[in-house]
């Protein structure tokens, strides 16, 4: 049975529950991380002679199963660890969680209790790793920097800080240079790898497989690295913690003698070919244990780093590490681009030398551990003695907001790599900055907002306007990407007033329908209808065609270049606001139905989940599993009623109508009782209708006519609800037996019908569509705020004032008088 990613992470999210109150997150996360590790390495090398892990006997996920309900589950669970742990020189890596813990974990029957829950929800919400055949697509490997992420977002700023979001290490992966790299034995490198979340996507892009080194300060969280890279199939890297990067380098020179031997060199560090890190922002204890013990990394640049800020130590510990030719990409906070005195010494020694290759600016707020805003320094050492520039990019105001942080959309990402790896300028965005620009004007400032105006310029007003009335040319003129698009539309909503303004053509309440109107607008709809048609046609036979030899994540990655080239002649549209349409919708729910049809092939189509309630007899112990509900494992019911049960949907919509005006109609008349009608005789306290005293009210023979004829409307009425409540529940009862039968009777070419079109195609188009009606509404914003602004003259704003004012008089101003003699005096006449 296949798994989806959305399932496999909300299984995983739900057995924190069984965790959490006795520990926070940062303690807890070890527990539920080193749980999957043992689950997954189980069951993908179990009985393997030569896997990457050697699942010794007593040592496996099985074994743990076998001990739910004993008494000494958390001693046992710590004795299986151990013995994995062992077999394969994990020590230190998989068995800081202890289970053995009654502080953490309860004493006694609770930590019984406890454990054997987890267990359970491992054992019943897992699948069966050894089957994933989504090739290259690591799902235990997501689920694990899923959980990570969560725990960061749960751990807070102080606690946070072993995990850079997966948007960040995607950018630095795609702009290090790695996907380019050439021949055999490539080298990566991260001093300050946290979780590992860099190296491994960093490791995904390259062409062939690399050497993966890091080195972590923090033991537990180098744990966490070691077995994120078994997960993700890396399990060959080698990680280093417990030891300063700077004090104690890990990773020394080595090299062959003359007679073939293997040495090291002590006295050097070891070159790498790439590098990506995060390192601590603004690090004050970087020379903690240094002296004697710096490898030549701070020398050559004129100032030495300064000993409160470690950023620009970080940055050269990098330079050093890399070869001849190495490239790296570094975060660090905006504050190294701009600060002074030794700082501004080494910036520029490293301009200079031409090592700076570009330089991203990212959002603030990105980061767990910190919420100031960053950017990625690209390094690279390959032909800096001619590198005349340094590529720049701005991507400050590109994210969405996630909670109590910022985040990168996929759109985002996708363009701050496109554009710096193809070195597109873009107004606004981008730009290739001259070296002698930065030297001469700029005194090696690399501030960013120097060579790149935000693009957002004020919205002056006119004082003309405003005394005389009439919307500027200039404010209509500002709308010209508009107007050459749709010729016709200004002349249609604008028309000339006097020199230099407009007045609007049309009542401002027709803006909208006026725009829509349009003819070109409406062709306009054809162009963006069209573009994905031809989308569409491209992959429409790959769609149809899923089976297990698809990776997804390359799967996703060429059809959404093929979406952007499309909508690339389309104006007004962002195609990369198109290509986010396309990725969000992936993540959210097309990369689950992949995943699916991976597995399963398109009979999944045919299936459906059924949903159950275990409850517990309280006295007997006896358990009753119950269904409460149903859903189709890839089709929803509902487009399944669409397609074959529209009339007996009808039937329901119809009936839901009649309830509807009937209980409307019998609200109305209980409001409106007033005092002393006999209606209030029925009611409760609350005001709600009481239907056994209007029965037995309706049998008093002493109500008049006129009483009687009310209570018998307020009873056909209720009635009419209550038959229609029942009649519908029967329906929809015999629709939901119908829908469910209906699925394993779907033809083939019923499945890809529903799947690909009613699905997948209409809720893109639909998202795609929604991009092009918000063109329509920020041209009719932008018109109606002109509008509004200048609809009425200062003297007509008077009059209505001092038309309010006592008698009519007017109230002399001194202040007012000294504002019309200076306008006056500037040329405004009115």
């Amino acid at each position: 049975m296949a798994v989806k990613k959305s399932e496999l992470y909300s299984s995983l999210w739900a057995s924190c529950d069984s965790l959490r109150g006795g520990m926070d997150s940062s303690q807890y996360k070890d527990y539920i991380l080193t749980l999957l590790f043992v689950k997954y390495v189980s069951d993908k090398f179990k009985g393997e002679d030569y896997g990457d892990i050697d699942i010794p006997d007593g040592g496996s996920f099985n074994d743990m199963l076998a001990l739910i309900g004993t008494k000494n589950i958390g001693e046992e669970m710590d004795k299986i660890i151990a013995k994995l742990a062992e077999a394969n020189s994990l020590r230190g890596v998989i068995d800081n969680a202890h289970f053995n813990d009654p502080d953490k974990l309860g004493k006694g029957q609770e930590m019984v209790d406890k454990l054997s829950e987890l267990l359970g929800i491992f054992r019943d919400k897992m699948p069966d790793f050894s089957r994933n055949r989504a090739d290259g697509d690591d799902i235990i490997g997501d689920a694990y920097e899923y959980l990570m992420r969560n725990f960061a977002t749960e751990s807070g700023k102080s606690k946070g800080q072993f995990y850079t979001p997966a948007e960040v290490s995607r950018i630095l992966a795609k702009v290090v240079g790695i996907e380019q790299a050439q021949g055999k034995g490539i080298t990566l490198y991260d001093p300050a790898c946290g979780s590992g979340s860099l190296l491994i996507r960093a490791a995904e892009v390259a062409p062939s497989n690399v050497a993966i080194y890091g080195q972590e300060k923090e033991s537990a969280t180098a744990g966490l690295a070691r077995m994120n890279l078994v997960l993700h199939n890396r399990a060959t890297a080698v990680v280093k913690g417990g030891y300063s990067t700077f004090s104690d380098p890990q990773y020394k020179h080595s090299f062959r003698d003359d007679k073939g031997r293997d040495q090291t060199d002590d006295t050097k560090i070891e070159t790498f070919d790439f590098a990506v890190v995060n390192p601590p922002f603004s690090d004050k204890n970087w020379t903690h244990g240094l002296a004697g013990k710096e490898y030549g990394r701070f020398d050559g640049y004129g100032e030495r780093p300064p000993q409160k800020n470690g950023d620009f130590a970080w940055l050269l510990h990098i330079i050093k590490s890399l070869k001849r030719n190495g490239k790296a990409a570094v975060i660090l906070p905006h504050g190294v681009l701009f600060r002074g005195n030794a700082e501004a010494t080494i910036r520029q020694s490293l301009i200079d030398r031409g090592y700076i290759k570009g330089i991203i600016g990212l959002p603030a707020n990105l980061f767990y551990g910190t919420g100031i805003p960053a950017c990625i320094i690209i390094i690279d050492k390959e032909n800096a003695d001619e590198r005349d520039g340094i590529f720049m990019i701005d991507a400050s105001r590109d994210f969405v907001k996630d909670g109590n942080k910022n985040r990168l959309r996929e759109r985002d990402v996708y363009k701050i790599t496109t554009v710096f790896n193809e070195q597109i300028p873009l107004d606004g965005y981008s730009c290739l900055v001259p070296i002698d620009e930065i030297k001469d004007k700029n005194a090696y400032n690399l501030n960013i907002p120097r060579y790149i105006p935000s693009g957002t310029g004020e919205d002056l007003q006119s004082i003309d306007g405003h005394l005389n009335g009439g919307i500027p040319t200039v404010d209509v003129e500002s709308l010209s990407m508009y107007w050459q698009t749709f010729p016709k539309l200004k002349s249609t909503l604008f028309k000339p007033m006097r020199e230099g303004f407009y007045t609007l053509a049309v009542e401002k309440d027709a803006i909208r329908d006026t725009i829509a109107a349009d003819e070109d607008f409406d062709s306009y709809a054809d162009k963006v209808e069209n573009a994905f048609e031809a989308w569409k046609a491209l992959v429409d036979g790959e769609l149809r065609t899923i089976d297990s030899t698809i990776k997804p994540k390359k799967f996703i990655s060429d059809i959404s270049v093929l979406i952007l080239k499309e909508y690339e002649p389309i104006t007004l549209i962002d195609k990369y606001d198109v290509y986010e349409v396309l990725l969000s919708y992936w993540n959210e729910t097309m990369s689950d139905d992949v995943y699916v049809l991976i597995e399963d092939g398109y009979k999944a189509v045919r299936e459906i989940d059924v949903f159950t309630k275990t409850t517990e007899n309280k006295k007997t112990g006896a358990k009753k599993t119950t269904e409460t509900g149903w859903e189709g494992k890839l089709v929803p019911k509902a487009l399944i009623i669409e397609m074959f049960f529209a009339d007996e949907q009808k039937a329901i919509d119809d009936m839901e109508a009649v309830i509807a005006a009937a209980q409307a109609e019998l609200d109305e008349m209980i409001e409106d009782a007033e005092d002393g009608s006999i209606i209030n005789d029925v009611l409760s306290d609350k005001g709600k209708l009481k239907k056994t005293d209007l029965k037995a009210k309706l049998k008093d023979k002493t109500l008049d006519t006129e009483d009687r004829e009310i209570l018998q409307k307020l009873q056909t009425l209720a009635d009419r609800v209550d038959e229609g409540t029942k009649t519908i529940k029967g329906l929809r009862t015999a629709l939901d037996k119908k829908a469910r039968d209906q699925y394993p009777k779907l033809t083939d070419d019923q499945r890809v019908e529903l799947l690909l079109n009613r699905k997948w195609y209409r809720t893109l188009i639909s998202g795609i569509y929604a991009l092009y009606t918000a063109v329509s509404h920020r041209i009719s914003d932008r018109v109606t705020e002109l509008n509004e602004r200048y609809e009425q003259t200062l003297p007509e704003l008077n009059a209505l004032i001092y038309g309010k004012c006592e008698n009519g008089v007017k109230v002399e101003n001194g202040l007012e008088d000294k504002v019309k003699s200076h306008l006056k005096r500037m040329g405004f006449v009115w």
